[in-house]
């Protein structure tokens, strides 16, 4: 293992004391495992809170911030936060207005999270939502969408939502506009290489050298086939192919499109990759909003890419251009 760290086991502690450090206008830190808006809670607004496993930033703890979420909860490399640290972001994101519990769909999230809202339901009188991203087209078939795997759409459902939270808008609002975006979002993987979590030392899968696996998760789950390299005007018209198919779209239609690196995966390959995804939806007469292309949902130092796809109306594209501001992304 090759990885620049002091102890394994001090290598999320140490990087959320870097990471605030570095980005004081935005993230504090107010308790352990807890990043939330430098400002805190905002009075009045929906709170909205995510949480997940450490190895994929930005995601999580990089999207709090004015028009994104007001705070996460943090875990091991892949592991969820415990119920107790997320119901700690629940309350650092109370402004009275309710709170919206915003993730990914995992098991440990989902169990967590359900406890921390039971948590503060009892103790601290706050309501909270729920809006579960599962938007992985190959972890599960369509008519068991539910069962699907949260990736790369969370970060269009964190930035329309936060949009929306900021209007002053209620929590049931808040949360029927966080689903809307969510079920308007359709995402696929890609795989060269695995990563290493710090704890484990080594590989979290194996794949051959030049071979490549499509729909592979973001904590390296199995994908639907693995073969030889492919072009990459074949690999990203399969990830189109498959999203449509799933999600089909007409003459006409507007969408924003994510091109994201997995970790390791550099921009000019993403840059490849878009070209060929702009020249499909031209072809298909359908309009890309604001496209991204970039490092947005990391699973360490994967190499490998996402490409999501949200289709959008005027509400969802105006919250979509909504100003917002966080380290990582800004809009406006």
């Amino acid at each position: 293992m090759k990885k620049i760290l002091n102890d394994p086991s001090h290598y999320v502690d140490e990087m959320l004391e870097g990471f605030t450090a570095a980005h004081p206008e935005f993230y504090a830190q107010p308790e352990r495992r807890v990043i939330a808006r430098a400002g805190g809670a905002i009075d009045g607004k929906v709170g909205i809170v995510t949480g997940g496993g450490s190895g994929h930033l930005p995601v999580f703890t990089g999207y709090v911030g004015p028009g994104f979420l007001d705070a996460c909860a943090i875990g091991d490399v892949f592991a969820s936060p415990s119920a107790e640290q997320m119901a700690g972001a629940i309350r650092r994101a109370n402004g009275g207005a309710g709170v919206l519990r915003l993730y990914g769909n995992y098991g440990g999230d989902v169990m967590n999270f359900d406890m921390a809202g039971e948590m503060v339901d009892m103790e601290d009188d706050i309501r909270t939502a729920t809006v579960v991203l599962a938007d992985d087209v190959v972890s599960a078939p369509k008519e068991e969408a539910e069962k699907r795997r949260g990736v790369a759409g969370m970060i269009y459902a964190f930035k329309i939502a936060g949009a929306a939270a900021d209007t002053m808008a209620d929590l049931d609002e808040v949360t029927r506009i966080a689903q809307k975006a969510a079920d308007a979002c359709r995402s696929i993987g890609m795989a060269l290489s695995p990563c290493i979590v710090p704890q484990a030392g080594k590989a979290n899968f194996e794949i051959g050298d030049g071979e490549m696996e499509m729909g592979m998760g973001i904590h390296g789950e199995p994908g639907i086939w693995r073969d030889s390299l492919k072009p990459a005007d074949a690999i990203t018209d399969e990830m189109i192919d498959r999203l449509l198919a799933d999600r089909p779209l007409a003459r006409g239609d507007r969408v924003s499109v994510l091109v994201n690196s997995l970790g390791a995966t550099p921009l000019e390959e993403l840059y490849i990759m878009y070209r060929r995804v702009r020249q499909r939806f031209d072809e298909a007469g359908v309009e890309i909003v604001m496209p991204l292309v970039g490092r947005y949902a990391t699973s360490m130092e994967m190499t490998g890419a996402t490409l999501t796809v949200i289709a959008l109306d005027d509400e969802l594209e105006t919250l979509l251009k909504a100003p917002a501001a966080c380290a990582y992304w800004r809009v406006g």
